[in-house]
């Protein structure tokens, strides 16, 4: 006995087989069947999804007789006595298609088969839902279908293409139930297999695959004789039509609108053997011609067919003796229909019906090739439509023109030579000892470059300049925007002579050049092909360069003097190797070594170019814009003046000069650039010495609360007038913990009482004064978190000199004082309080008066206790 299953799966299997409801299904109708023939009827059970197969049972019953058991899918001994020896044999059986699917399979039918099956499945469902069984007819006819090839009149074993055949066979039925005919033909070449035309069970007829064309057009056609036979008629054979054939005969019978195939026959009726039509194509091998002259080349073909095929002729040309590569082209045609199509030099024309002439007229050297014939055969097909048959193409004719080419030499000669940069350069070419050469032929030149280098050296030729037979002229990349900006001319003066001009020779044009002149010649088209090219011989451009000095010379005139003074510099020019020079001169002012506030700073104060335009540099002092002052003395000689001149003017004064030579016209290339010796600003004082420092009282304040910082300012040294001292002060602050960030500016006041103050993302206020003569106060009003970091301010003292000007101090600037903002925590956290108080208490009362409604209005339905059900469960047991 098998083991009982848990409760839990014995309830789920219960509720599933009470939830659903099972149905055996086999085909619907009744089946028609043909002795002989293989007999299947497929079963399945639909809404079953269990893991396990189902298990099947099949029954037979004979017209009027009880059901008796034929095969089953899980008892050995469930079949009947007569039909185990056909189960043993395997003329019956069952085969699973799928866990709730079978397949019975009679083969070899008999008439005793005909009469009911019923496919069965057993149940163990508590609870029987839809049927479990369904029966289907299965009716056996006697073969009546009868096939046959007919008797082949036409054509012979063999047949060429483009002739007609025809194929025919026969089929009839004598079957008692109406039934219909379906029939195939199919050829059969190799392995494969293609279908050509059919003639369905419902009489229609339907082309195979790539055979569409050829039915519509009446090529190939299916036709009925008399009452059983069927005649295949193709009017043009291919040569894809060779294989053998058959022809396939199908019966079918209709019931209740459903169509059965109830059996199929087929015959070999013949094989078809197409021979390929024989073509060739010939044409004389060499040909020489002499140009001016005609040429004249024949291509005879030679074929069997002597039926009503019509040529076609092409003559190609090619400058290769291949073919098949892409680039030879159509000289003349003559269609199917006779028509010739040509240009006005070249003619076609036939002799006969195997012989077709190719006449070129006033042959050119452009006319020396490879010569092809090629020939297609064309027969007529159904609705005008052509086929062809066979084509070839003849062995390459090569033909030599022969002519007098022009014999001519080149000469070069350097009319003008440089001896240094910017120097004029000119090259002449001409023609000499010309022979040979009729109107037909002119000439063009070419023009290279190439650099000197070691003897042992490969160096290649850069093209500067082409003129083809046209005269149009295209520039190399390396003279191509030196020509379009005049510098480089090239020029045709008479028939045999050309000229290229350098207008200003730089060294990059040193190197050898030459000539290249091309002889061409004028085609019938009017157009020009190049027929022979000559080299001149190099000549050489060079000239030994010397390189370009420039030597400065600074001089100061008063080399002492105190602050407040004007301070002046000469500057002397002297150069070498450098042609009409021009100067431009830049005056640059250095720290001095011990100045420590901004060291090895150069800034560039004034400046005079070669056409004497002063420009102001880095001079961005507003008070002292006329203050400097750069002019031109003489063409080798500058002069530089710095009036009223203050402490802060201290360093090392220099002048850059840059000398320039003419090219081009207005142009100026830069030759050379030199700096003069250094003239140094030294001020001997014993004045003051200035310190800042940072203080303040509130350096942990609360947010909102007022932040006060103090720049105190002290003077060591000489004692000073408060009226001959001022002060430019500015405030900035770093808004982090140490200084890795950029200082960002807060608020300024200059000597003059005028205060600036930036503006800031947040609502906190700034404001600046100055407390007394040498402290000033900052203030941040309703400070923010924002606020927070370290602050520092820079100071630039200004000194009264004793002749009345003020004096730029060195910029000093204080430490910096970190400043901390605090949250005030009871602030901060007193509404959000008492906001959480009032809601939780709303909040409250809500849920009260919810629930009092809920209890008086909702829960007064009395529950009514309702009888389980009781279920019996049924025992399992497992085989």
């Amino acid at each position: 006995m098998g083991r009982l299953a848990p409760r839990p799966l014995l309830l789920a299997l219960l509720s599933l087989a009470l939830c659903r409801g099972r149905v055996v299904r086999v085909p619907a109708g009744s089946l028609v069947r043909v002795v002989g023939t293989e007999l299947v009827i497929p079963c399945n059970v639909s809404d079953y999804d269990g893991p396990s197969e189902q298990n099947f049972d099949w029954s037979f019953s004979a017209l009027g007789s009880s059901f008796v058991e034929l095969a089953s899918t899980w008892e050995v001994g469930f079949p009947a006595q007569q039909y185990r020896e056909r189960l043993q044999r395997g003329d019956i059986l069952l085969r699973r298609t799928a866990n709730d699917a079978v397949e019975l399979h009679i083969k070899n039918v008999q008439p005793s088969d005909q009469g009911h099956y019923k496919c069965s499945t057993p149940s163990t469902d508590a609870t029987v839902q839809g049927n479990y069984e369904d029966t289907v007819q299965v009716k056996v006819l006697p073969d009546a279908l009868r096939v046959a090839a007919s008797p082949q009149p036409s054509p012979g074993p063999s047949l060429r293409e483009g002739e007609p055949f025809e194929l025919r066979c026969s089929a009839s039925t004598t079957s008692p139930l109406h039934t219909h005919l379906a029939l195939l033909w199919e050829v059969r070449r190799g392995p494969a297999r293609r279908s050509i035309l059919s003639l369905t069970h419902e009489g229609r007829f339907r082309p195979g695959p790539g055979y569409e064309q050829r039915y519509r057009g009446g090529d190939v056609r299916l036709d009925t004789e008399g009452s059983d036979g069927y005649r295949l008629s193709v009017s043009r054979a291919l040569s894809s039509d060779q294989g053998s054939y058959r022809c396939i005969v199908s019966e079918w019978i209709g019931e209740q609108g459903n169509w059965q195939e109830i059996q199929e026959k087929a015959v070999d009726v013949a094989t078809v053997v197409i021979q390929p039509t024989v073509l060739r194509a010939a044409v004389a091998r060499n040909v020489s011609v002499a140009e001016g002259k005609e040429l004249d080349l024949a291509c005879n073909i030679t074929t069997d067919r002597v039926d009503d095929v019509r040529p076609e002729v092409a003559w190609y040309f090619s400058r290769t003796p291949d073919s098949t590569l892409p680039g030879p082209r159509v000289l003349a045609r003559l269609d199917r229909d006779s028509l010739v199509h040509s240009s006005p030099h070249v003619a076609l024309s036939h002799g006969d019906a195997r012989s077709f002439h190719l006449l070129v007229r006033d042959v050119s050297k452009e006319n020396a090739g490879y010569y092809f014939c090629h020939v297609a055969l064309w027969t007529p097909g159904h609705n005008r439509s052509w086929h062809k048959v066979a084509e070839a193409m003849s062995a390459p004719a090569g033909v030599a023109v022969t002519w007098l080419e022009p014999e001519y030499q080149v000469h070069l000669n350097a009319s003008k030579v440089a001896e240094f940069s910017d120097d004029l350069t000119a090259l002449e070419c001409w023609i000499v000892d010309m022979k040979n050469v009729e109107a037909s032929v002119r000439f063009t030149v070419s023009w290279y470059y190439r650099m000197n280098r070691r003897s042992d050296e490969v160096v290649a030729s850069e093209l500067l300049a082409v003129m083809n037979g046209d005269w149009t002229l295209k520039y190399g990349e390396r003279s191509k925007q030196r020509a379009q900006d005049g510098d480089f001319i090239f020029s045709k003066e008479r028939t045999d002579t050309f000229n290229f001009r350098i207008q200003r020779t730089t060294e990059e044009d040193r190197g050898s050049y030459y000539c290249v002149v091309s002889a061409w010649t004028k085609q019938r088209n009017d157009s020009w092909v190049k027929s022979k090219d000559v080299f001149s011989k190099p000549v050489n451009i060079f000239w030994a360069s010397e390189d370009s000095v420039l030597v400065v010379k600074a001089r100061q005139p008063k080399p002492f003097f105190a602050a407040g003074n004007t301070f002046e510099m000469t500057c002397k020019v002297s150069s070498k190797n450098i042609k009409s020079p021009r100067y431009s001169v830049l005056i640059t002012a250095e720290k001095p070594v011990g100045d420590l506030s901004s060291p090895n700073e150069t800034k560039y104060i004034i400046s005079l170019d070669q056409d004497s335009v002063v420009k102001l540099e880095n001079w961005t002092d507003a008070s002292r814009v006329d203050g400097v002052v750069l002019e031109k003395v003489q063409e080798d000689e500058f002069r530089y003046r710095m009036y009223q001149t203050q402490v802060s003017d201290a360093g090392l004064y220099r002048c850059v000069v840059t000398a320039w030579s003419p090219v081009r016209g207005s142009l100026w290339r830069e030759a050379a650039t030199s700096l003069s010796n250094p003239i140094e600003i030294d001020f001997q004082t014993s004045g003051p010495v200035f310190n800042a420092s940072v203080h303040s009282d509130t350096p942990s304040v609360v947010r909102g609360d007022l932040i006060k910082l103090f720049c105190i300012i002290t003077v060591e040294g000489a004692a000073l007038d408060p009226d001959d001292m001022a002060f430019d002060v500015s405030w900035f602050a770093v808004h982090s913990f140490g200084l890795d960030k950029d200082p960002v500016h807060l608020s300024s006041l200059d000597r003059k009482g005028i205060v600036s103050t930036a503006q800031r993302e947040w609502k906190s206020g700034l404001s600046l004064e100055r407390v007394s003569v040498l402290e000033f106060l900052l203030q941040v009003h309703g400070s923010e978190d924002q606020d927070f970091g370290n602050y520092y301010c820079y100071v630039t003292p200004w000194v009264k000199s004793p002749t009345g000007s003020w004096q730029k101090e060195t910029e000093i600037h204080s430490k910096p004082i970190f400043i901390t903002v605090k949250m005030d925590v009871l602030n901060a956290f007193k509404y959000p309080l008492l906001i959480g108080v009032g809601l939780s208490t709303v909040i409250g009362l809500l849920s009260c008066l919810i629930g009092y409604c809920s209890s008086h209005w909702c829960c007064k339905k009395e529950v009514q206790e309702t009888r389980r059900e009781r279920r019996r469960l049924m025992s399992m047991e497992m085989d």
